[in-house]
């Protein structure tokens, strides 16, 4: 019996030496770009296995409607875009790549965090329209919004290996100290990357900077949400490179618009792509790159978030 294994992503082709290590394998593989559910039933009607990214979601629905099914293998770490219940109950493996981005999504979040403190966007684009020579004045009003890393509270949502990652690049730093909140994870953990675990709403009222880095569940939806933000300090900077659930978009609007926090940088939103007419875009002390935080040459080739 020779298998069909069928690749449903949209965004991104999949690397050549993934294909050939299927197919050296006696395997047939397709490539089939779907962008809804029925394109994805239609395109894999035949499939034994289907290598899937977050868009579109693998539904109940593409599930139950693929009868020769056995595998759903989620290129990165997360298997939030596959309805894991449904898998269970036909019986179908579904599999994911930890670890393929741990170092690309820490160093992300560092981005992002000192794109927002060193104002890099902003000095660059008037350094290329020739203010550093005709419009001192305009650099010297960001001069005073420089901030530094060094001695302030970076609090982390989320201690899985990425979060122990980015641990591990802000203590360069020099931060007075890292504090996190992740209810599965023993201090003892956390004591190997110097990092106290405190509760939610330590980390909220204690940090001036916030990386988040957990998993998009029906416990962490909207964790980030009005009352979080009235918790948080005025001078808070949020980064998240996780997933765009963990935040009620409408209320980091308004806390953003009414400076309840400073600042935030987010790689990820509640619906990917973000429309070009979200007010989220209009906002100045919000900073948004389009869910590239998992990407870079060296996980090209391995997978991808």
């Amino acid at each position: 019996m020779k298998y069909k294994v069928v690749v449903t992503e949209k965004n991104r082709n999949p690397n050549e030496v993934t294909l050939n290590v299927i197919r050296d394998a006696g395997i047939d593989v397709e490539h089939v770009p779907c962008n809804s559910e029925d394109m994805v039933i239609d395109s894999a009607k035949n499939a034994d296995v289907l290598l899937v990214g977050t868009v579109p979601e693998t539904t109940a629905k593409i599930l139950s409607s693929l009868p020769n099914l056995k595998m759903v293998g989620r290129s990165g770490v997360g298997v939030d875009s596959v309805d894991l219940d449904e898998a269970t109950e036909l019986g179908i493996c579904v599999t994911n790549t930890p670890g393929i981005n741990t170092s690309e999504v820490a160093d992300h979040a560092m981005a992002l965090l000192l794109s927002i403190t060193r104002k890099i966007p902003e000095l660059t684009q008037k350094t290329s329209a020739g203010d550093w020579s005709n419009n001192r004045e305009s650099l010297d009003a960001i001069r005073g919004q420089l901030q530094r890393v060094a001695g302030k509270v970076v609090g982390i949502v989320g201690f899985g290996n990425i979060g122990g990652a980015f641990a591990t690049r802000i203590r360069g730093f020099g931060p007075s100290k890292i504090i996190a909140f992740d209810p599965y994870v023993p201090q003892t953990t956390a004591d190997l990357y110097g990092v106290e675990l405190v509760d939610f709403d330590s980390v909220l009222s204690q940090s001036d900077i916030i990386s988040v880095h957990m998993p998009a569940t029906v416990e962490t939806t909207h964790i980030f949400n009005d009352e979080a933000f009235n918790k948080m300090k005025n001078s808070a900077i949020l980064i998240n490179c996780a997933r765009g659930p963990i935040i009620d978009e409408t209320a980091l609007q308004k806390a953003l618009e009414t400076e309840e926090i400073a600042h935030a940088g987010i790689d990820v939103t509640e619906v990917e792509p973000i429309s070009e007419e979200s007010p989220l875009l209009n906002l100045s002390n919000l900073k948004i790159t389009p869910h590239f935080a998992g990407a870079s040459q060296a996980t090209a080739g391995e997978g991808s978030r």
